[in-house]
């Protein structure tokens, strides 16, 4: 009992600090916009793509969403579930066509089904891709529980799909 009389001036005293030091800063909106845009190189020398180059408050004039769902909507089930099986289904699908992905990874789901659209370079052989092309949609089906579908284009080289430098 002691103890606590002894600690009870210690404890007033650090919340007094605490309640100090906690301030409330604001600054106006329009003040640090700057998520989702690019730094310029002093080289110019950054290639951006084309979903890359626009600002992210160009989404839904000229550029699209990365995930198309109803999940979000108003007393929709399942957002949280969403949004992490598509974080999943990105880092799955990095990590199988490494270093071959070219642009983002679009997920559309439609009722049931789930369809993913990307670019990829055409750095190994026709039979290797289509291997990964059933690997991936047989895994990502199983997991998923819902049919997957992916599609694919193919560039030749990584310099095709470059929008601009910065």
């Amino acid at each position: 009992m002691n103890f606590l009389k002894k600690l009870a001036p210690h404890m007033a005293l650090a919340e007094s600090q605490i309640y100090k030091s906690a301030e409330l800063h604001t600054s106006a909106v329009c003040c640090r916009v700057q998520s989702g845009r690019y730094r310029i190189t002093t080289k110019r020398n950054r290639p951006l793509t084309y979903e890359m180059a626009n600002p992210p408050h160009f989404i839904a004039h000229r550029k699209s969403w990365n995930s198309w769902n109803t999940s979000t909507l108003l007393d929709s089930q399942r957002p949280a579930q969403t949004a992490v099986e598509d974080l999943f289904i990105r880092k799955f699908i990095t990590g199988t066509w490494h270093a071959l992905t070219c642009s983002e990874i679009i997920i559309k789901r439609q009722h049931n089904t789930i369809r993913i659209a990307s670019i990829i370079r055409q750095a190994i052989s026709p039979r290797k891709m289509y291997f990964l092309i059933g690997y991936t949609e047989e895994l990502l089906s199983y997991w998923m529980q819902c049919p997957v579908t992916l599609e694919l284009q193919t560039v030749a080289d990584k310099k095709d799909v470059v929008f601009k430098y910065i």
